[in-house]
């Protein structure tokens, strides 16, 4: 072969390499190529809390977060362009915001107290999180994406906790001891963004926690406890009415997060010892193990394919 034509096929075995490096080298690629939607969860599986994204079958696992904080409760805006997550790193625990890829990484609260569970508006442009008061009373806050002063909506001296608002409505799904403020024992309740008109879901004995609602805002799934330890159901969002259990485990079933496209309720489960993120269909079928892992994966939300 002359000088020439080794030159040619060395060029065009460098550029095979490189073909296959872009299409096969790892998690990143497998994430950037994803066009759908994914999940976001919490993992301490390098050492400290890291937030990072999935696809729905468990593989493309992408580190987003990317910091030596704890960095936790993450969900995604409705059209699937920002996450919003809860971290330390700047001293106390605040609600920080990105771009869905990690990047454009900023403070969005600068509270006393900590401001954890954040939840976007349908329109994108709210979050509501809870936050400590100086008594210790959790408190049921919204806030501009861009910051500035957040509003208190619950003003309750009961717990008031994990907001989570419509994807169709100016409703916001939460749940409270404010029934019985003694008690360790919470509720789900509905109240609108202003905080004005409240309406209690659940008047159960057992323990209900997590509301999360489906994409058409007709249903809400959620954790409970009626049947001894925590399991996922789902009921109707307007009255409370037609609960439907989902899991049967041995292990609390917490934190159910409903996919953007119904298909699917993604919860987190100590049923083999550490937390791993599953889903389920919502007819109680098809439950997988998406984790698989050794170490603590939780707190599961969507973050539907950008628009």
């Amino acid at each position: 072969m002359s000088g020439l034509g080794k030159i040619a096929l060395a060029a065009a075995l460098l550029l095979v390499g490189l073909l296959l490096f872009l299409d096969f080298s790892g998690d990143e690629q497998k994430y950037a190529e994803d066009a759908g939607h994914l999940i976001a969860f919490q993992t301490s599986r390098d050492g400290n809390g890291e937030i990072y994204l999935m696809s729905p079958d468990g593989s493309g696992l992408v580190n987003v977060s990317n910091h030596d904080s704890l960095d936790y409760h993450p969900v995604g805006s409705i059209d699937g362009s920002k996450l919003a997550w809860v971290s330390n790193r700047s001293g106390s625990r605040e609600v920080w915001m990105s771009d869905r890829d990690g990047s454009n990484q900023r403070q969005v609260t600068d509270s006393e107290g900590h401001s954890i569970d954040p939840s976007f508006s349908a329109a994108g442009n709210w979050i509501a999180f809870d936050a400590e008061e100086e008594d210790g009373n959790a408190e049921i806050y919204v806030i501009s994406t861009l910051g500035g002063m957040p509003e208190n909506i619950t003003q309750n001296p009961s717990t008031d906790s994990h907001p989570f608002f419509s994807p169709v409505a100016d409703e916001i799904a939460f749940y409270s001891n404010r029934a019985n403020p003694d008690s360790d024992s919470m509720d789900v309740y509905v109240t609108d963004a202003g905080g004005f008109k409240v309406r209690r879901l659940t008047d159960d004995p057992g323990d209900e926690r997590y509301p999360s609602w489906s994409p058409d805002g007709s249903r809400i799934a959620f954790s409970s406890t009626s049947s001894g330890d925590a399991e996922i159901y789902t009921m109707n969002s307007t009255d409370g009415s037609d609960w439907v259990r989902l899991t049967f485990s041995e292990g609390d079933d917490l934190a159910p997060a409903w996919s953007p496209d119904g298909e699917w309720i993604a919860f987190v489960s100590a049923r083999l010892g550490a937390f791993e993120v599953f889903v389920i269909r919502p007819d109680g079928s098809d439950e997988t193990n998406l984790t698989n892992h050794e170490t603590s994966d939780s707190n599961p939300r969507w973050l539907p394919a950008q628009k």
